[in-house]
């Protein structure tokens, strides 16, 4: 396996026309109470403190440890480190950035990871990530 088969590093950004508190919450909704790309259900938790988990919680004590949040700002700043949706062996940093200028917020998205990547995670994460933020936009706007 090649070093370069072995790094994910993707950097999105979307501007919200909205104030970035709203796009703020909206981010943590979509984080935690809805649902995943396509509606198919991803009931997550999100432990909004530094070394609270992020995680999907099946019931039951059944689920999927995504990450821990390494630093939350709130309402400019979200950083997880962990494997989020990848069941390997993979270290990842996820952070989450949210600036406003003249009633528009800018959120980015920098998901950066190095392990025994999966190529079919590789392919899907800018479609899953990006699909986030979509959302994120839709519900800050509407």
């Amino acid at each position: 396996m090649q070093l370069d088969e072995m790094i994910l590093d993707v950097d999105q950004q979307i501007e919200i026309k909205a104030d970035v508190e709203t796009v703020y919450a909206s981010l943590i909704h979509r984080l935690t109470e809805a649902n995943g790309g396509g509606g198919t259900p991803m009931p997550m938790k999100l432990e909004q403190w530094p070394g609270g988990r992020w995680y999907r919680d099946l019931g039951e004590g059944i689920g999927h440890l995504w990450g821990h949040v390494q630093v939350i700002k709130p309402t400019t700043l979200i950083e997880i480190i962990g494997p989020m949706f990848m069941s390997y062996p993979v270290s990842g940093h996820l952070a989450l950035r949210l600036t406003e200028e003249s009633g528009v917020t800018t959120l980015s998205l920098r998901h950066r990871a190095i392990g025994l990547i999966d190529p079919n995670h590789r392919e899907g994460v800018k479609q899953g990530w990006g699909g986030l933020m979509e959302d994120v936009k839709q519900n800050s706007e509407s």
